[in-house]
């Protein structure tokens, strides 16, 4: 990617972040606030969530204000999304949309982090090599997050 493509991607998906962050922080203090039961600003529903959307606006606006300065630099124009972009979005669709609702987390977990992983490894490295580290990224991946999520936060995962 040239630095005039990467400098138009960065204003624009700094726009994008810091609208994303905003909409955060404007929900977050729309939440029910539990004053009632004794809840003080720290233990507020929507407090973690806010202070999320403040940290992803600031980076959004650090990210634009990069590509603000990238900017003079003249290139050739590329594409301002990338096809990796909409692969990784076919993934995570079919992941929500059709590996959650029928398959245990576990397994749609690691057919997922394992099709990511060989998707975007190094394609000249050796096929087998790539399939043999995306499933294991996958089963351990899948295993760590099944058994943090359970075991410790106590969350029912699907």
């Amino acid at each position: 990617m040239s630095q005039a493509s990467g400098s138009r991607a960065d204003l624009w998906g700094g726009a994008v972040w810091i609208a994303v962050g905003a909409v955060i922080v404007f929900e977050s203090l729309r939440m029910e606030r539990f004053e009632s039961m004794g809840a003080t600003v720290y233990t507020y529903p929507g407090f973690v969530p806010g202070m999320i959307g403040t940290v992803v606006a600031l980076l959004g606006l650090v990210l634009m204000a990069r590509g603000w300065r990238a900017r003079a630099v003249a290139g050739e124009a590329q594409p301002l999304f990338n096809p990796r972009v909409l692969i990784a979005l076919g993934l995570a669709l079919a992941y929500c949309l059709l590996l959650l609702t029928r398959v245990h987390f576990v397994a749609a977990t690691a057919v997922f982090v394992a099709a990511f992983t060989f998707l975007f490894t190094d394609p000249a490295d050796a096929r087998a090599r790539r399939l043999m580290v995306a499933g294991i990224s996958g089963v351990i991946t899948s295993l760590v997050v099944f058994f943090v999520f359970q075991e410790i936060f106590l969350v029912r995962l699907p």
